[in-house]
């Protein structure tokens, strides 16, 4: 662990300095010298009254024979060429003395050089110790700056990992293997080289890297991917091989590199974008060390992304990272044992049941779930509660999912009325078509940065697919609010924007990922295009100019057959549509026993599915 460095304080030479100054003013109270005129010197020397003389060069300087005015010494700046004759009258003690000047030229020229000279070496050892380690000096650039924990420092083990049992139970051979190798290699078998994590952010990779450290009681180097690479060349391809090289001295240990993405990279990939030769260099160190090391000694290299398809192949191959361990988004059960891992440390209340919690909370990664509980923490800290109670999870979903309600942003009567019909007419839909989610909370208060109001729906369980029903009724649901202002107000508003984008983008992937177009058959069209700098590149077209109309046509099909539907139902249940929407207006958020009462009496219109090509 590194110890906090302190800065260079020019108050503590100042305080030196004045201390200095002070011995030196006590030092000379204490000496007593007298500073006196040659004439008084020579009217001294005639009573008698001196008892030795040191001549200089230029000054006197000597003892009375008795102390006077409580001084014993004297100095005084010599005036005659000859005094001898007259010291020799009276019997004074005198004798020469040799001045030099090596003394003053001393502290006038070589003593500020050594300062100035030590002062530059220490802020040139901090500077090196920030750029190449903690060795210190310009040589210490190329060590690696990866972290060294003892199995004590990372406090973490398996029971503070919950939600990912598969992985755990992966890497649990890690644990095993570094505890005991000549047991779980008898049979000739070895561990695998390395272990590479791969999943969403948040989703608790390096907390995983954490616990296989603290269960196996081994030293843990912990450095992050773009640590490798500095503004000198060369300097990655050092780390690497000064990391390496700690390791084996530290064997059995784990290497642990967080994303590994920013130095992984797959060379040579878009060459019209340039390529970065101190980066690729850094990388084909990587790959020396990997294959230099024998699994055998102990040494353990782990690794974490969520970028693997950026990854250099020559990085994946089995020898080097020959194990992907998958660190997906928590189930339901998942997220119900992180949920019990994070509320050890707050006070829960009575209502709070942490399975329902987890059902409201799909999608989210551990990250977010440990979010989730700091934020009802704050919002019952706010109302000065004794407990988190159920309510105050609640109100921090919203503040997750839709975020920040904004009071002070008043709407005019007229938007008031046109957003209220627009969030009742996402609930009616969705509570007229079967299979859909439950509308949970409906509300007018403007959130986040551009929702004038949301409509909360909570799924009933966990869903990995979905059938050509389910997303023609998830797009009527998102199309639900602007079919309600056109039936009621007759004009559209912008503030269907946001779901005429996600209804275009569900039609289009219906049509050309899922095949689910009956006039363009079940063919692929397009492919999940790769992201860079968060724009898409490189999906190169595979279909002709008639077909892309053909697919513009079945889209656009596709999302006005289900605004058609949406406008149908609503027609049929208008009277209980603006009823609802004037309550909404009233009480500007509806949810529990009273939305469950207006919803209640929706009903759908009988009548087929719509084709989805116009």
């Amino acid at each position: 662990m590194n110890k906090k460095q302190t800065g260079f304080n020019l108050g503590y030479v100042l305080l030196a300095v004045m201390g200095v100054l002070l011995l030196q003013d006590f030092w000379m109270r204490r000496q007593a010298v007298a500073t006196i005129p040659y004439s008084e010197f020579q009217k001294l020397v005639s009573e008698d009254k001196i008892a030795n003389v040191v001549v200089g060069q230029d000054q006197l300087s000597g003892e009375f024979k008795q102390a006077i005015g409580g001084k014993k010494r004297f100095v005084a700046v010599r005036v005659a060429a000859d005094i001898a004759k007259e010291l020799d009258q009276h019997a004074v003690e005198y004798r020469g003395q040799f001045e030099s000047n090596f003394v003053s030229l001393l502290l006038s020229w070589i003593v500020p050089i050594a300062i100035f000279g030590g002062i530059w070496m220490f802020l040139g050892r901090r500077m090196a110790k920030q750029l190449g380690g903690p060795g210190g000096g310009l040589m210490a650039i190329g060590k690696s700056k990866a972290k060294v924990y003892v199995e004590t420092d990372t406090k973490v083990t398996f029971a503070d990992v919950a939600g990912v049992d598969e992985a755990k139970a992966e890497l649990q051979e890690v644990v095993a293997f570094l505890k005991d190798p000549k047991q779980h290699g008898r049979l000739g078998a070895r561990m695998p080289k390395g272990v590479l994590l791969v999943g969403p952010p948040g989703t608790g990779k390096t907390l995983l890297a954490k616990a296989v450290a603290g269960e196996a009681a081994v030293p843990f180097f912990s450095i992050s991917g773009s640590e490798f690479v500095e503004m000198f060349v060369g300097v990655g391809a050092a780390r690497v091989r000064d990391l390496f090289e700690q390791a084996r001295a530290k064997a059995p240990c784990i290497v642990f590199i967080d994303e590994l993405d920013a130095l992984g990279r797959a060379r040579g990939t878009m060459p019209g974008f340039g390529g970065h030769d101190e980066k690729e260099q850094t990388l084909n160190q990587l790959l020396v060390e990997m294959d230099g090391f024998d699994p055998a000694s102990g040494i353990v290299l782990l690794a974490a992304t969520n970028r693997p398809e950026i990854l250099d192949p020559a990085l994946l191959r089995a020898g080097r990272f020959d194990r992907q361990v998958l660190v997906d988004r928590p189930d339901r059960i998942g997220r119900d044992q992180i949920l019990k891992v994070h509320t050890r440390l707050v006070t829960l209340g009575t209502d709070v049941k942490l399975e329902d919690v987890a059902a409201l909370t799909p999608g989210f990664t551990g990250a977010d779930l440990a979010n989730l509980v700091n934020e009802a923490a704050l919002v019952a800290t706010r109302r000065d509660g004794d407990q988190i109670v159920m309510n105050d999870f609640n109100l921090a979903i919203e503040r997750i999912v839709a975020g920040l309600e904004k009071k002070n942003r008043l709407l005019n009567p007229r938007e008031r009325e046109i957003v209220a019909h627009h969030e009742m007419g996402h609930a009616f839909v969705a509570a007229a078509l079967p299979g859909t989610d439950t509308v949970h909370k409906i509300s007018i208060i403007p959130r986040g940065i551009g929702a004038l109001g949301y409509t909360i729906q909570r799924p009933t369980e966990d869903r990995y697919l979905m059938t050509l029903n389910e997303l023609e009724n998830k797009m009527a649901v998102l199309l639900g609010g602007r079919a309600a202002e056109h039936l009621v107000f007759g004009h559209l508003s912008t503030g269907a924007a946001d779901d005429l984008s996600k209804a275009t983008d569900i039609a289009r992937s219906m049509v050309t990922r899922f095949g689910m177009d009956d006039m363009l058959g079940p063919v692929t069209y397009e492919t999940e295009p790769n992201a860079f700098m968060g724009q898409a590149y490189g999906s190169n077209r595979l279909y002709a100019e008639e077909t892309a109309r053909e697919i513009d046509v079945a889209v656009r099909g596709m999302v006005e057959a289900q605004f058609q539907r949406a406008r149908a139902i609503l027609a049929a249940n208008r009277p209980l549509l603006e009823g609802a929407a004037g309550t909404l207006l009233a009480n500007e958020t509806l949810a529990g026993a009273q939305l469950e009462g207006i919803l209640k009496g929706v009903g759908q219109k009988p009548a087929a599915r719509i084709a989805g090509s116009a």
